[in-house]
């Protein structure tokens, strides 16, 4: 297991620096650096009075890596590829992409670039919030117990046989208690690691929470929806032997992003309120996107309330990423624009009639932390927000730091976007962690499993079983469709169920059962998924071509 090596915490007051490093609590006349550690938890916790900027607070543990071991370390936000690694293996970040690339497609914002280094060196890798060593069927796990404070960084490294736990805080001014980190360390299968950490973080699926299935627009339609489009698949879907849940309209209702008040009326010309009505007629809950925290700039709010937008320390608007006509982020300390997102809920939810919303690109709202607020202080304060607002509608939340989502939403997505063919053809596959991927979003269903049931229900994006409009060959189409249905809390395509042939409506029938399943391993070996599982008493495996 881990063994303290040192405690790491400097920090500036006054334009002085300071430097502690130690194992143990330190007490000068400015502030008590308080440390407790009984060998399965760990904590630091800064007290003072006195203004200070945090510099770093980290601490290092022995840890001694064996061959064959496999690591997992938790991606930053819903769409980072996150898989058990070897130890050996590292981890590529933006370095070697052309600086034209970055710039026009914004790719530094998605992920964590702009404040982690991606060395590319065997054996040194990095995440956030928990992971595991994995020697067979035990695993040595560690987590976060607070990621409110600001995200934890966890680097492992094989050459110097450590594991560092960072908190991210860098120039963060206190004047008050502050905890620096607070870990648990524990050793044990699967089940009993994962269940005692989310008992000590406290943290269940939310009790309206139960698992979905049903549909959603995106995958075949993307923005090019309207109501004759939709209503014909709302039709297909309520015709269906397995009852569903949900019809959730994706992206494309809206005129711009950012400007959810104002229907595209083309498309919808009786307005959402009567599409809703339709699918509750339907026996299903309505479902609607919306990003939040974000516009594009083609958008009115964007031309006409500069005041709600988020600047950097240079005065600049905040990118949010390339998507659109290039987006940029809201301030979600602007008083103003809460009073317009509280305005637009209260439409969707209360006018409009939807139950369900899926909430996307929620990691935009943390891009740039304040001097008073770290990263992870301004995501808790936007998901609180966020759940504050919901009238009660389910939440599925999308593109977000997880352990800022842990108990704040019903679902969430645990992985990028599929693509319509495996791995994404185009010149972005080489360039960042939260590219569209079939391929990566069945990995990260496999490999963030213990999430589901835990923290929320997971949402592993869609199915695709139509033999039209996609690339996927039948062995992938069914990979994707059976690793959805055993390892997430969502089961969602965007297919037109009336077109299903009689030999896809019985791989259908095969995948629901396996919605009775409990994955007991999974494991990648030369480029293939083995994956075990028990429906009842029955044990099986699976191999896939990954």
């Amino acid at each position: 297991m881990l063994k303290l090596k040192s405690i790491n915490f400097s920090y500036t007051e006054n334009g002085e620096l300071f430097t502690v490093s130690t194992k143990r609590s330190v007490r000068n006349d400015r502030m008590f650096f308080e440390v407790e550690t009984d060998g399965n938890t760990f904590s630091a916790v800064i007290h003072t009075d006195n203004e200070i900027q945090i510099n770093n607070i980290s601490a290092a543990f022995e840890y001694p890596f064996m061959s064959g071991e496999k690591i997992f370390l938790n991606g930053y936000q819903s769409w980072t590829d996150s898989i058990e690694h070897p130890i050996s293996d590292s981890m590529r970040g933006l370095k070697f992409t052309p600086k034209r690339y970055l710039e026009q497609y914004a790719l530094t914002q998605y992920g964590d670039y702009n404040f982690t280094d991606y060395p590319f060196t065997p054996g040194e890798m990095h995440g956030w919030t928990y992971g595991y060593v994995r020697h067979e069927n035990e695993y040595d796990f560690f987590g976060s117990l607070d990621e409110r404070s600001g995200f934890t960084k966890i680097l492992t490294s094989i050459r110097r046989n450590e594991i560092t736990f960072v908190r991210d805080c860098k120039d963060h001014t206190i004047n008050s208690d502050y905890t620096g980190l607070k870990l648990k360390i524990c050793t044990g299968s699967e089940d009993t690691v994962f269940d005692r950490y989310f008992e000590l973080l406290g943290i269940k699926p939310r009790a309206a929470a139960k698992p979905v299935m049903g549909y959603t627009s995106w995958y075949r339609h993307y923005q090019n929806i309207s109501s004759e489009i939709l209503t014909a698949d709302l039709n297909a879907l309520a015709e269906q032997k397995y009852k569903s849940d949900i019809f959730q309209i994706d992206d494309g209702w809206q005129t711009k992003v950012g400007d959810w008040l104002s229907v595209d009326t083309e498309k919808f010309p009786e307005g959402m309120a009567e599409m809703a009505a339709k699918i509750r007629e339907k026996g299903l809950t309505p479902g609607l996107w919306l990003a939040p925290f974000v516009c594009e700039k083609d958008s009115e709010v964007f031309r006409r309330f500069e005041p709600w937008l988020l600047k950097d320390t240079d005065r600049n608007y905040v990118k949010g990423g390339s998507n659109w006509s290039g987006f940029y982020v809201f301030d979600i300390y602007n008083k103003e624009f809460r009073s317009y997102l509280r305005k637009v809920f209260d439409t969707v939810t209360k006018e409009w009639g939807f139950g369900f919303l899926k909430l996307d690109f929620l990691y935009a709202a943390c891009i740039e932390p304040r001097h008073d607020k770290t990263r992870g202080q301004v995501m808790a304060d936007a998901m609180d927000f966020l759940r504050e607002i919901s009238n009660g509608a389910l939440l599925l939340g999308c593109g977000v730091p997880l352990g800022s989502a842990f108990g704040k939403v019903d679902y969430c997505r645990i992985g990028c976007d599929v693509s319509l063919d495996w791995d994404d053809k185009s010149y972005m596959k080489m360039m960042h962690r939260e590219r569209i991927s079939t391929k990566n979003s069945i990995l990260n269903s496999v490999f963030r499993r213990q999430l589901n049931g835990r923290a929320f229900y997971n949402d592993p994006d869609v199915y695709i079983l139509r033999d039209t409009g996609t690339e996927l060959t039948d062995a992938q189409k069914q990979c994707l469709a059976e690793i959805n249905a055993m390892n997430g809390g969502v089961l969602f395509t965007s297919d037109n169920m009336n077109s299903y042939d009689e030999i896809t409506q019985k791989i259908f029938s095969r995948i629901m059962a396996l919605r009775n399943s409990k994955v007991i391993s999974a494991e990648l070996i030369d480029k293939h998924l083995i994956v075990k599982f028990t429906i009842g008493e029955r044990k099986f495996i699976r191999k896939y071509k990954i």
